[in-house]
């Protein structure tokens, strides 16, 4: 058997999700696999690194599968881009050790999430970022990220109530940059606020939890000073919204 690791990228709007799912097609492993078997006559199953959630995007989610199979890595890779729907690609195509797993080999991942304040609709961005109403301050969401950096229990920042995995977790890097919307009908009207995050693996929902509470700093509804007992008290409740799905995006997993 050969093992092939595969750099996606895909739209996230209308799947549910990447994982497999018995009640419904519609995910990007069960669109990956079905093609996959298709091609090579023969059961396959893709090991993603990560589970995103639906309506989450991808640039750099990294994915591998072994199959009994004489194609090349290009042929691969063309054959999937030939009949795979138009909102997912794939951009490379390698064959690795035997051994090589995308989840449990992984080291780190970064996300982004984006966000373009205006008090206008946005009817070409509305898929891939959320739009805010407020302005919000940025130097307040970089105190408050501070509290965040290093290695935490981060129980507090995560939908899921009934895991038994250790939810400590090292963040390494967040950037909270504002930028002019590129957005085609802003014009110029809105700023756009990116926050990339850093760290050695994420909680269910923890990016987006973090994003909410940092963006309750920016818009003046807590303390910066509130994240270091957010943290402490392992509690959900005590954290922000969870923000929408459709601004996040996985940019890189790394090995």
């Amino acid at each position: 058997m050969r093992n092939f690791k595969l750099i996606l990228q895909y739209e996230g709007t209308r799947y549910q999700g990447w994982q497999r799912q018995e009640s419904t097609d519609n995910t990007i492993q069960g669109k990956l696999e079905a093609l996959l078997t298709k091609m090579t006559g023969q059961k396959v199953e893709i090991q993603g690194s990560g589970r995103t959630d639906a309506g989450v995007h991808a640039l750099g989610q990294v994915a591998n599968f072994h199959a009994d199979t004489e194609m090349e890595p290009q042929e691969i890779l063309e054959y999937m881009n030939r009949y795979l729907p138009e909102d997912i690609g794939v951009i490379e195509v390698r064959e690795v050790s035997e051994r090589f797993h995308s989840r449990l080999n992984a080291k780190g991942k970064t996300y982004c999430y984006r966000v373009i304040c205006s008090t206008l609709p946005d009817v070409f961005d509305r898929r891939f970022a959320h739009i805010l109403t407020e302005t919000v301050d940025i130097q307040a969401m970089r105190r408050a990220s501070e509290y965040l950096l290093g290695t935490h229990d981060f129980k507090a920042f995560t939908s899921n109530k009934r895991g038994k995995k250790s939810t400590v977790r090292t963040i390494e890097e967040i950037r909270i940059e504002k930028a002019v919307s590129t957005s085609m009908c802003m014009q110029g009207a809105a700023d756009e606020i990116l926050f990339t995050f850093r760290g050695n693996g994420f909680l269910y929902h923890m990016v987006r939890i973090i994003t909410g509470t940092l963006l309750e700093v920016g818009t003046n509804k807590r303390r910066p000073e509130e994240i270091k007992d957010i943290l402490a008290s392992g509690s959900r409740e005590n954290a922000g919204e969870l923000v929408p799905a459709r601004g996040l995006a996985l940019m890189e997993v790394r090995y």
